[in-house]
């Protein structure tokens, strides 16, 4: 874990003090906003769009994201909302990618409607990019020990002693009682990086994705492949992640989420939504 970069401790400014600190969560936040906007910049020119949208819309779908991923977070995490509603809504953890993606594409999709801009031409520019943040995002997640998977004693298991929350017996016990640690030492655990594993996985669909994204053949295709793998990647992720399980006792909400992306995605793909837009050569 590595949580903070550099602590600068109290620091005084015309009479006011705070306390500053460069988060590696935030900073990892910051490199997969700042990648995404000089790809996204990069293609805009190349389609022969403007390239001062892309810090419009790399500013919104920031903000429509992070209102999303907390509010999907808060969603999934109902008990202990209840128990610290403050703790957790001001906390700065949580945020969840699935949330995110929803909260951002609608604030993109109000963007693109304000400037009369095609929904699936820009669907495509931004698929390979929201796959990369979600690459670089998780590593972040590593860092300060956030959404991490089942205990485990595979030789790569990792603990998290200070994470959120700590991987300890009684810190699994507390948060995740459905998860069974009998087989387990008393103490702290090691468990699964999932973190690590979505990152790989995020990055390959990532590459994938941006070198076919020269060749789309029809509008909205390449953000159809999108839902596809990375609703793939995510469902079958969650299996080794802490998530409670809520149908059938075996899939969770991002499972049920992650089936509704492939299907879309799919159905599209067979069947795609003519959009009046030429082709891309």
């Amino acid at each position: 874990m590595f949580p903070v970069i550099y602590d600068f401790g109290v620091v005084r400014i015309f009479g006011f003090q705070f306390h500053f600190a460069i988060y590696s969560f935030g900073f990892m936040l910051v490199i997969a906003f700042y990648s995404c906007y000089y790809l996204l910049n990069h293609d805009l020119k190349r389609a022969g769009y403007d390239a001062k949208l892309a810090a419009d819309i790399v500013f919104w779908a920031a903000v429509g994201g992070i209102l999303g991923s907390k509010v999907y977070y808060l969603l999934e995490n109902l008990d202990r909302v209840i128990d610290d509603p403050a703790g957790m809504i001001l906390s700065g953890s949580g945020l969840v990618f699935l949330g995110g993606l929803l909260g951002g594409l609608l604030a993109v999709t109000l963007l693109l409607r304000k400037h009369k801009l095609p929904w699936l031409v820009f669907a495509d520019l931004v698929a390979p990019l929201l796959i990369l943040g979600s690459s670089i995002g998780r590593i972040g997640c590593f860092l300060v020990g956030d959404d991490y998977g089942l205990p485990s004693k595979l030789p790569w298991a990792v603990s998290f002693e200070q994470g959120l929350p700590p991987t300890t017996t009684q810190s699994f016990q507390v948060h995740y009682p459905w998860i069974d640690i009998s087989d387990f030492p008393t103490g702290i655990l090691t468990v699964h990086p999932t973190q690590i594993y979505e990152t790989i996985l995020a990055f390959g669909i990532f590459i994938y994705l941006w070198n076919k994204r020269t060749s789309i053949t029809l509008p909205g295709s390449l953000f159809y492949l999108y839902l596809i793998l990375y609703g793939t990647e995510r469902f079958l992720i969650e299996f080794i992640r802490t998530n409670p399980k809520y149908v059938l006792s075996i899939f969770s909400g991002a499972q049920i989420i992650s089936v509704m992306m492939v299907f879309i995605g799919a159905y599209f793909y067979i069947k795609p939504i003519n959009s009046g837009v030429p082709e891309e050569t």
